[in-house]
């Protein structure tokens, strides 16, 4: 049904410029943030509950019991989704006033707003200052989880969409791994120095205030927001380094024609049309098959379950961990335009499922078998490798992918809420369910990687190498009345080129 050209020309037909690298990775400053802020609070948990233990002793003269310490712990985790949870609510009200780069460069302030909270909690001697810390940082990351990856997908040509889009995860596991370095007891996860640790947000966001002046606005946003043809024209000429970018206009002109169609679409209307109802249905999907996959089990708390598994240093093996995330997602980023979004994703959950019931196996017979432990070791990195397979980075770049101008703020403000939900359910209720269930608590993981798996095989479209209005147009003939199987519609989006 679509026509298009074959990959290799569409890759020869771009190149990798200076100004389009500079307004990726100066976006992608944010992803970092959010991924630090993700992995911080992991390292130095023992350090902050003991200060916790003490802030509470001086002011109720007692020691606090351990169900209130779970709980105070437990909140200052999963807080930062609550903040992310608000934050990626509010993506639409931003990227259309003010545009994608100055809603990055507004944004900031909630990340010095939150470095001077947590900085200065042990000074003050208030975790409360910690837990508010906590969500001004989730609120930032939830705006970022929005900007980002719609900066990124439309600053870059169709060819590379997927390879840019990547680079928002790569930006999130590498803050993620910095936490986890920069969270090693002898640099700064200890007594003295933890407030700094997780005060570092101030330098990064001081980073990308001086970069992103320097970066061009959405040309996306310039035509079809702001009605500037020529300076839209002007922007694509400098991100793809050539003076001929008759396509791209053509492209967004088709896009800006649909738009004025179906004009700006809110969050209530993409449930109620059947024209949207089908990729946000999908878009929420992926979503909680990022976050219920149980990833953030292991990243808030894989210190405990490698201390569980009998890792005489689990702050290393933890490192290990980020150190096979981040691989893997430098993998995704060289073979996400060559195996396609769908195979990828699907690779990615069964890998997942297959380390979820192997880790199962090992922390259940870990008592009669020690050496256990290492099967154990080798089932979360295995776990690790596969979501950066698939679920990691796929989830955030393909919402811009299944819809058009008019409807992509409230769909990435779906999408982001329903992301960020389910974090916060994980980080929020799995030490609790863990208790419970013990070492058969990652089953409960299993399990719901298998369904969505079976969703994303009938469900979920390839859109590799799809134009945003190609892949839009698949959804308005299904919903217009043609009667189209989900692998039909997948076909007809791009399976047979893989």
């Amino acid at each position: 049904m679509f026509q298009s050209p074959p990959l290799g020309k569409c890759e020869a037909l771009h190149k990798v410029t200076f100004q389009l690298m500079l307004a990726v990775g100066a976006a992608v400053i944010g992803s970092l943030q959010f991924g630090y802020n993700t992995g911080v609070i992991n390292a130095p948990q023992k350090v902050i509950e003991n200060f916790i233990n003490e802030t509470w002793s001086e002011r109720n003269e007692q020691p606090i019991d351990q169900t209130t310490l779970t709980t105070i712990w437990s909140v200052s985790v999963a807080i930062f989704s609550v903040g992310g949870i608000f934050g990626s609510f509010s993506v639409g009200l931003f990227v259309n006033r003010f545009g994608r780069k100055n809603s990055m460069l507004m944004a900031n302030i909630l990340a010095f707003a939150s470095a001077a909270l947590m900085g200065f909690s042990q000074m003050a001697k208030s975790y409360e200052m910690l837990i508010i810390g906590r969500f001004v940082v989730g609120l930032y990351s939830g705006l970022s989880t929005g900007f980002v990856p719609m900066y990124v997908g439309e600053v870059a040509p169709t060819a590379l969409r997927g390879a840019l889009g990547t680079l928002h995860q790569l930006g999130i596991v590498l803050g993620i791994l910095m936490a986890q370095v920069f969270g090693i007891e002898s640099f700064m996860g200890n007594k003295a120095l933890w407030p700094l640790l997780l005060g570092f947000t101030f330098f990064p966001a001081v980073v990308q205030c001086a970069v992103l002046p320097f970066c061009p606005e959405s040309p996306r946003f310039l035509l079809l927001n702001k009605n500037e043809e020529n300076k839209a024209k002007s922007v694509l000429k400098k991100l793809r380094g050539s003076a001929d970018v008759s396509a791209d206009m053509q492209e967004m002109k088709s896009e800006h024609r649909q738009m004025m169609r179906e004009k700006k679409v809110t969050i209530p209307e993409l449930f109620r049309s059947p024209l949207y109802r089908q990729p946000i249905f999908i878009a929420i999907v992926l979503q909680l098959s990022q976050q219920l996959s149980g990833i953030n089990a292991v990243f808030y708390y894989s210190t405990s379950i490698f201390e569980k598994a009998g890792v005489a240093q689990p702050v290393y093996a933890t490192i290990g961990a980020g150190v096979v995330n981040t691989a893997f997602t430098v993998v995704s980023l060289f073979v996400v335009e060559r195996a396609g979004r769908r195979s990828l994703h699907m690779i990615g959950l069964a890998g997942m499922a297959f380390s979820a019931v192997l880790m199962t196996i090992a922390l259940s017979l870990l008592e009669k078998l020690p050496w256990m432990s290492y099967v154990s070791i080798v089932a979360i990195f295995g776990f690790v490798a596969f979501f950066e397979i698939g679920p990691g980075p796929i989830p955030w770049f393909i919402v811009a992918e299944l819809f058009s101008q008019g409807p992509r703020p409230s769909a990435f403000a779906v999408a982001g809420f329903s992301n960020w939900t389910a974090n916060f359910i994980v980080g929020m209720g799995f030490q609790y369910v863990e208790m419970v269930c013990g070492p058969y608590v990652f089953i409960i993981f299993t399990v719901l990687l298998l369904f969505f798996l079976v969703f994303t095989y009938f469900k979920v479209p390839e859109t590799r190498g799809r134009t945003f209005d190609e892949i839009s147009s698949g959804f308005r003939q299904s919903a217009g009345g043609e009667k189209h199987s989900p692998e039909e519609l997948a076909h007809s989006l791009g399976d047979s080129q893989l």
